[in-house]
Formats: structure tokens, C-alpha cells, sequence
């Protein structure tokens, strides 16, 4: 890896911003409407560099299929009952989760 390649700077920079935090944590991003899951067959840093690049249209694709979504009132009340951990990471101004496998 060089330091020059600000691809695998951005892949890092976003692998060490990642946590698993309780749902108790993240759950006031939800209520403000900042808060994406990225579905179990994505990659969550993939997903988080191309919100971080503003690549709108890979973004676009993987909404329409569903593999990234806006997190619904029952996926949350779901999450908040079972106290889920989620992976988390912030690209601001959106968090992103997604369920461990």
C-alpha cells in the first residue's frame, strides 16, 4: 500500500472509524433520519466509500435493489427489543450499519 493512493487512505481512514456499537447508541441517528443499513452481501466499507465519494450512482443502484435502505420503524423496533450490536460508521452526514453475519 502506498500512501500516495488515496483509495486505500480512504479505505483505512474508514476501517478504523468502524465500530460495533448497541443499538442504544445509534438509535438517535434513526430518529433523525441519518441512519442507512447496508444489507449482509455488501461489503460495509465498499458502501461507505462511495457515500464518502459521492458516487450517486452506485448509490442509486444498490437502493433500487435494496441491498442499502433506509432503516423502517419495524427494522428499528426490532433492533431496539433484541438490543442489537451493529456495525456502525459515519460518513457524514449519514450513519451506516449493517447487521453482523
Amino acid at each position: 500500500m502506498s500512501d500516495s493512493d488515496p483509495a486505500e487512505s480512504l479505505k483505512d481512514k474508514l476501517n478504523k472509524e468502524t465500530a460495533k456499537m448497541q443499538w442504544s447508541e445509534l438509535q438517535r441517528f434513526y430518529a433523525n433520519g441519518s441512519m442507512v443499513a447496508v444489507g449482509n452481501s455488501m461489503d460495509l466499507i465498499k458502501v461507505a466509500i462511495a457515500f464518502s465519494e459521492d458516487d450517486k450512482s452506485k448509490v442509486q443502484q444498490w437502493l433500487a435493489e435494496g441491498s442499502v435502505y433506509r432503516v423502517e420503524d419495524a427494522q428499528a423496533a426490532a433492533w431496539h427489543e433484541q438490543g442489537v450490536a451493529l456495525w456502525a460508521v459515519v460518513v457524514a452526514p449519514w450513519v451506516l450499519v449493517q447487521q453482523p453475519k
